[in-house]
């Protein structure tokens, strides 16, 4: 299967369907991350912890720059990535994010991301930028 490093990063993502997140992979470096703020998700009555979106933000990063190296038999790791929270996440927001690959060398990939709350007009709720190291797959035991 030619996306099988995807399947496999899908199959042990455990922790983004603990969280309730979703994707969609537009084309190879360009994909969708979703995510419905819930109860659980709340630091406060309304709003969602930072770290939540985090999580959103780097799964969204990081698949992205994953689907422009997988045919070459590679995966990533985060090398960094740098968040700006523009405006709160509330309850019951259906968030997207955006995740586009802007460099790709034979191994630094550059990614941004916006993340949107479609539901509130595509309020901007925040912005990243994140660099991965990409590398052969058997070095991750796949």
């Amino acid at each position: 299967m030619e996306n099988d490093l995807i399947e496999k990063y899908i199959s042990h993502n455990h922790f983004g369907r603990l969280l309730g997140m979703d994707f969609k992979i537009i084309s190879d470096g360009h994909l969708e991350y979703y995510i419905t703020i819930n109860k659980n998700h709340l630091a406060t009555p309304m709003a969602a912890h930072g770290g939540l979106i985090a999580a959103l933000i780097d799964g969204a990063l990081g698949v992205c720059a994953l689907s422009s190296v997988y045919k070459e038999n590679k995966v990533i790791s985060t090398v960094e990535y740098k968040t700006n929270f523009l405006n709160p996440a509330l309850l019951n927001d259906e968030l997207k994010a955006v995740a586009k690959v802007e460099q790709k060398g034979k191994r630094i990939v550059v990614v941004t991301c916006d993340v949107f709350a479609v539901n509130r007009n595509n309020t901007l709720i925040a912005k990243a930028l994140g660099t991965f190291n990409a590398y052969d797959a058997s070095r991750a035991g796949y």
